[in-house]
């Protein structure tokens, strides 16, 4: 029997439907996904609680969903201009529901959500299937984010884990590795006197006043309280993630950095989020990431990072490879406020921080 989209109804989620937004996720997605992952998601961000949506049948099966994760903003580090801005993820339609047009209801449904609430702006990084739809509703592309990747072996098997990025990534392989060892060389050099130490049960409190620091230096940043991340990495479900503190000789604390490790019987780890005032903290903390990496087993290490923007020109200056133009994502952004601080900052994502650990996945890959 055909789908009959006149029998569906959009319907808010709460908590009692987490078994049931799980059930969706994996008839949808490879990544694992269950209802104590979503309730962590959802419900446990020190930020605020998510606005989750679906399209519901009379018999209560979900066959299309759509969340808006709450991220506290600030531009320029200026705490006046704070507000809760939303980020989109987990759009998912079922295989057979797909391509009827569902999931404009969605988002209409969160876009007047998070208006009511107050929220001045909504932001995402959708993939390539479902950017134009997207930007069809009225919303704004304001970048392009792409995957880099830094080679920390040289092999066949290597150049095979590149293949799927081109012919040429995997060709470029042995190139790759050797401008990869001399930019940790310059690292080490440069990051030379900061003591690595692992942050294991919390993240220190002093890193509230480092984040507002930092913030200070781009036009738009997620606050980085210390609460926040450790939700964000030290109870995430996977428990992929491990974080590593900067501390001065004098043991002040300079800065982070957060990897993902490799998944059992994979290569492949990921520079997660990293966040130093000074440049010796944050040489100092790329290639403790690197080298945190190199011990868990990895030959290649990626990062998220927005075309043009600082942290992509952090990537660059740790040996990290740059895809070629074409294999990027869209970083949009819907504005209720056009005129809020938020809204104008977020005009041009390359002048934001944003990392990996901004967005709404738990796990990269």
């Amino acid at each position: 029997m055909s789908p009959d989209p006149s029998q569906l109804r959009v319907i808010e989620c709460t908590q009692a439907h987490r078994p049931t937004q799980a059930r969706l996720a994996s008839q949808c997605f490879r990544k694992p996904v269950d209802a104590g992952g979503l309730e962590w998601r959802y419900q446990r961000n020190p930020q605020g609680e998510s606005l989750s949506f679906a399209q519901s049948l009379p018999d209560g099966t979900l066959v299309s969903g759509y969340a808006c994760n709450p991220r506290r903003v600030l531009a320029f580090g200026e705490p006046s201009t704070a507000a809760t801005l939303g980020e989109t993820g987990d759009v998912m339609t079922h295989p057979d529901w797909r391509k009827l047009g569902l999931f404009s209801a969605l988002d209409a449904a969160a876009r007047a959500r998070s208006r009511e609430l107050g929220w001045p702006a909504i932001f995402g990084l959708p993939n390539q299937r479902s950017a134009h739809i997207f930007l069809e509703l009225g919303w704004q592309e304001v970048g392009r984010i792409a995957m880099h990747t830094h080679v920390l072996h040289s092999s066949r098997a290597v150049a095979a884990l590149c293949r799927p990025a081109g012919r040429l990534a995997a060709l470029c392989v042995p190139l790759d590795a050797w401008r990869a060892r001399r930019a940790r060389a310059r690292l080490e050099t440069e990051g030379a006197g900061w003591r690595i130490e692992p942050i294991e049960r919390s993240f220190p409190p002093e890193v509230d006043g480092l984040s507002r620091r930092v913030a200070r230096q781009f036009a738009w940043m997620v606050e980085r309280s210390a609460e926040y991340l450790c939700w964000r990495f030290l109870e995430s479900p996977s428990g992929l993630h491990r974080a590593l503190a900067l501390r001065s000789p004098e043991g002040a604390l300079g800065g982070y950095v957060v990897v993902q490790l490799p998944r059992p019987g994979e290569r492949v780890g990921y520079l997660v989020d990293l966040l130093a005032a000074e440049p010796g903290a944050r040489s100092a903390g790329l290639l403790a990431g690197l080298e945190r990496l190199r011990a868990a087993g990895a030959w290649l290490v990626q990062a998220s990072a927005v075309r043009a923007s600082f942290w992509e020109g952090e990537l660059l200056r740790a040996g990290f490879r740059a895809p070629r133009r074409g294999r990027e994502l869209s970083v949009i952004l819907f504005a209720h406020q056009p005129e809020h601080p938020l809204s104008r900052a977020g005009r041009q994502a390359r002048d934001w921080y944003l990392t990996d650990g901004d967005r709404d996945d738990e796990t990269m890959g």
